[in-house]
């Protein structure tokens, strides 16, 4: 599962050459296993596997960071992102008719290859690379100003991110002991007067700064005790304590600001997820369109009614779209009143349950994406009446719009579907959602994209 909190800001800015490698890690093993395996088949290596080296390392940098709890879990993740990078390259490989120019031993042994060497690398990784900086001297050394809640959050980010080279030396605060949240591991080594000392004295890299803003007075006289230090220091605000989305630092006219509720999809990365959105809706549409055809006779044929269902739901900043599907039912529900479909429900038409069950009544949506008002991934659209209701349920709930909703989304591929008969469904729901909001990569939509098709049919859960 992607995470489901974000990082503190001032962790996620930082790049050590651990973290340099670690999001390199993935394309540096699919070139290089490329390139070698180019010379041992070959003997050689001309312009076409440059080529190909250079879109192969566009796919695959940065790299995944693989937060898998097993082995298993991590074999499943490499060799899903791996098929995702090897199903693009296949497809534009044949319609190019570029393909062919690889010997077929050497496109076996490396999309063997690459797989194998991923999974051995980042299963060893983290266990090797900290003892390896450790030997070379090259961890940087780090103190917490503040004993809090927001101090034992960004301990645990630290803790759980060996490869940032980080090592904490302990805590400060004026505080006495038993106000103090008591961090597991983390010795206390004095008041804030006795920081600046000690930084000086112990070659400190790093300080971060955990009092709340509300602490002006405090912060000001800390970061003025500090100006005789050489370590860089950050100041981690307590905002960082709500769930935040896509949160970053930016600058109007040198002013810092820093987004706390964002869409991912902003300058270079909206123009990729438009474009790819447009150019997988057309493919869909083209692939598709003769069963389109079929279905849609079907439906004709099959009850009374219009061939398609209009259906308004909310889209991209919580305005109302007209979305399209397939007709399943013997109504056409849109009012103040939308009663969900359930396993066992008569309004669906046979052609319908079968429709429902292979997810091809959605397929309409394709038409949606090229109007603009929906993305190919993307959380699920809900009926308006289900949006008014669950949005004084659940929090965050309204955060999903803020990204154009989906024909297929995470929440989906993850086996939540079909009825949200409790508050506690639909919760899942919108975790799955806003999870995806946060971890959003071009990469991570075609990983989705995939994971549809392999649980398209058969699903127990759709009805």
């Amino acid at each position: 599962m992607l995470a489901t909190n974000a990082a503190p800001l001032a962790i996620r800015r930082q790049l050590s050459a651990a973290g340099i490698l670690r999001i390199s890690l993935d394309a540096l093993i699919a070139v290089g296993a490329l390139l070698a395996t180019a010379l041992w088949f070959e003997h050689g290596v001309d312009g076409p596997y440059l080529v190909l080296a250079l879109i192969v390392f566009s796919l695959t940098f940065p790299g995944t960071a693989h937060n898998a709890h097993s082995l298993g879990a991590l074999l499943r993740d490499v060799i899903l992102n791996w098929l995702v990078v090897v199903a693009v390259l296949f497809f534009f490989g044949y319609v190019s008719g570029y393909l062919w120019v690889f010997p077929q031993s050497v496109a076996v042994a490396w999309c063997i290859a690459v797989p194998v060497l991923m999974f051995v690398s980042h299963a060893t990784l983290p266990f090797v690379l900290p003892k390896v900086m450790a030997m070379e001297g090259l961890h940087r050394v780090a103190v917490i100003a503040g004993d809090n809640d927001l101090a034992t959050k960004l301990v645990t980010q630290l803790q759980s991110a060996p490869l940032l080279g980080i090592r904490l030396a302990g805590v400060f605060d004026d505080r006495g002991p038993e106000r103090r949240a008591k961090l597991d591991g983390v010795p206390a080594l004095g008041n804030f007067d006795a920081l600046p000392n000690f930084a000086k004295s112990n070659r400190v890299d790093l300080i971060y700064i955990t009092l709340p803003m509300g602490s002006q007075p405090r912060i000001l006289k800390l970061l003025n005790q500090l100006r005789d230090t050489t370590a860089s220091i950050y100041f981690v605000p307590d905002i960082f304590m709500f769930d935040l989305i896509q949160a970053r630092v930016d600058a109007i006219n040198g002013i810092p600001v820093v987004a706390l509720c964002e869409t991912p999809y902003y300058g270079f990365t909206g123009l990729v997820k438009t474009v790819s959105d447009y150019v997988l809706a057309t493919l869909a549409l083209i692939v598709l369109s003769p069963l389109m055809v079929l279905i849609a006779l079907s439906v004709r044929a099959s009850s009374p009614g219009p061939i398609l269902f209009r259906q308004r739901r909310y889209g991209l900043d919580g305005k109302e779209i007209v979305i399209y599907k397939f007709r399943t039912m013997t109504v056409l529900e849109d009012g103040p009143s939308v009663r969900q479909a359930t396993p066992v429900d008569d309004r669906v038409t046979r052609l319908g349950q079968m429709l429902r069950k292979t997810s091809m009544d959605e397929l309409p949506q394709f038409i949606n994406v090229l109007q603009g008002r929906m993305s190919v991934v993307g959380p699920r659209p809900h009926a308006v009446v289900h949006n008014e209701i669950y949005r004084k349920l659940i929090d965050g709930y309204m955060v999903r719009h803020k990204v154009k909703p989906g024909v297929t989304g995470w929440a989906q591929v993850n086996g939540l579907r079909g009825q949200t008969d409790t508050v506690e469904k639909m919760e899942r729901r919108v975790e799955y959602d806003l999870a995806y909001l946060r971890n959003w990569s071009l990469r991570l939509d075609l990983v989705i994209i995939l994971k549809t098709v392999l649980v398209l049919f058969g699903h127990k859960k759709a009805y």
